[in-house]
């Protein structure tokens, strides 16, 4: 263990407690890289936002009824799931509870 110490730089080759100073925190860039402060007019703002518009990869139509028909499918079959348990714990509870 003193070893991986003083090879970390922790402890010095007497065994003691190095002395370590903190390093003033660097300074983050803004997020949004260059140019995040700067206020654009709405203009650029519906220019900027049609451009990256443009880059959307966007489905197909077959490709959105087939994710749409998943959804539904996956939609049904849950509902009737939850409805089976549901009517299934309620008969059990009636039945554990009944006077």
């Amino acid at each position: 263990m003193k070893r991986q110490l003083q090879r970390q730089g922790q402890l010095r080759d007497d065994g003691s407690p190095a002395v370590q100073r903190r390093q003033p925190p660097q300074a983050r860039p803004a997020p949004g890289g260059a140019g995040a402060g700067r206020r654009t007019g709405p203009a650029d703002f519906v220019k900027d936002v049609r451009g990256e518009l443009r880059k959307v990869a966007w489905p197909s139509r077959a490709e959105v009824v087939n994710y749409s028909t998943v959804v539904l499918f996956t939609l049904i079959v849950l509902t009737a799931l939850i409805f089976v348990l549901d009517l299934g714990f309620q008969k059990w509870v009636t039945f554990l509870f009944k006077a």
